[in-house]
């Protein structure tokens, strides 16, 4: 296949749309200050000029075309099916992420769309709607874009604004609420107010576009743990999101969170610690009907995910299953989770696994220089070990 022009793309998105076409719309964090956030640290933001996007978005259809020329030499009359899109894949030697995310996206369907950076919502609505416009044009069979959003500037886009976006084609706003706390939301500079993240929430919510917030459990500390669940709570109350979906908080050494812990000014909570503050957490929620996802590995327990209220007490239940576990099970799970050995707590029941983790707890336990390790020490290790997992 011929050579298409360069596509450029964004340095993350949500893990649920893994399966979706990037097009980057601006680049980078216009806040940028996040202490808990390394993503953009050192990087410049700016809008990409509209006639540039449109440019990526018909690099994507040459694309789409070359695949489908490439299919009628298969055989398949021009079908794209997951047969050609593996055979092109195999038979490329590029090494384009751009390409490759179209493929990708081909791959699965070809349905969904997520817009770049970490605040799309920012760019001029009418800019917007051009884009979106444009796009749909180009890929009619599109049946979802979704975008991450600032909670300050989606507080000070008005409702009529986000239901013209929601009918040009935007159906899933993510935004990263982290806490609703808000001496920690400036301990952390996350550059907004609990009342903004209500108004910005209840803003999405009454234009009729799908709304999934981010908490971070974690975040507050071993000083404000309960302040974080509680508020955080309080606040998604008064929203009621389609989606809540944690995020355990990861401390990186290229965080200037990180300088803190350093200090001794912030201490993470433990694994232990924090399921607890989420077990507050729930026990806050109230008059909602999200969905709550825990899709992530920095999550200890992946399979708290259910619909509230009515599957609410048999998340706590996973909660207290846990909880209920003897101190040495904890650890088992806590070091099979974190290396990637487990996703639930049924899979401490696998032999095999566990012979795995023991080994590791027992190297790990071995090699303090003076005598044992403790289990928090085993923890502490356990989670440097975690950097280069994920």
């Amino acid at each position: 296949m011929t050579e298409t022009g360069y596509i450029e793309l964004g340095p993350i998105r949500p893990p649920s749309e893994a399966q979706s076409l990037l097009i980057r719309v601006t680049r980078n964090c216009p806040w940028n200050q996040c202490e808990f956030c390394h993503t953009y640290k050192g990087e410049r933001f700016s809008f990409r000029p509209v006639e540039e996007i449109k440019k990526d978005i018909d690099q994507v259809a040459e694309i789409c075309e070359q695949i489908r020329k490439f299919s009628w030499t298969l055989g398949y009359a021009g079908e794209i099916n997951r047969q050609v899109l593996t055979q092109a894949y195999n038979q490329s030697d590029r090494y384009d992420p751009g390409w490759q995310n179209v493929v990708g996206w081909l791959y699965s369907g070809g349905q969904q769309v997520f817009l770049q950076d970490a605040n799309t919502l920012m760019v001029k609505t009418s800019h917007l709607l051009e884009i979106l416009k444009y796009l749909k044009s180009r890929f009619p069979f599109i049946e979802r874009v979704t975008s991450y959003g600032r909670a300050r500037t989606l507080a000070k886009k008005t409702v009529e604004e986000l239901k013209e976006l929601r009918e040009a084609g935007i159906s899933r706003i993510h935004i990263g609420m982290e806490s609703g706390y808000d001496p920690l939301l400036e301990y952390v500079k996350k550059g907004v107010t609990a009342k903004e993240q209500v108004q910005a929430g209840q803003n999405v919510v009454q234009s009729g576009i799908s709304l999934c917030e981010y908490v971070m459990p974690g975040l507050g500390g071993t000083r404000w743990w309960r302040e974080h669940a509680v508020e955080t709570a309080r606040v998604l109350n008064q929203i009621n999101a389609d989606f809540i979906r944690f995020r355990t908080l990861y401390v990186r050494p290229n965080m200037p969170l990180y300088e803190k812990v350093a200090k001794g000014e912030f201490e993470r909570p433990s694994d232990d610690a924090i399921i607890r503050e989420i077990r507050l957490f729930f026990e806050t929620l109230e008059g909602i009907q999200s969905t709550i996802v825990s899709d992530h590995i920095l999550n200890l327990l992946e399979e708290i995910q259910g619909k509230l209220p009515e599957e609410k007490e048999a998340m706590l239940a996973v909660i207290d299953r846990y909880l209920a576990l003897p101190d040495e099970e904890r650890l088992r799970y806590r070091v099979g989770r974190r290396l990637g050995h487990y996703r639930s707590l049924a899979d401490l029941e696998d032999p095999a696994a566990r012979r795995r983790i023991q080994r590791i707890i027992e190297d790990v336990r071995s090699s303090g220089s003076n005598g044992p390790r403790s289990p928090e020490e085993i923890e502490k290790e356990v989670y440097k070990m975690m950097e280069n997992y994920i």
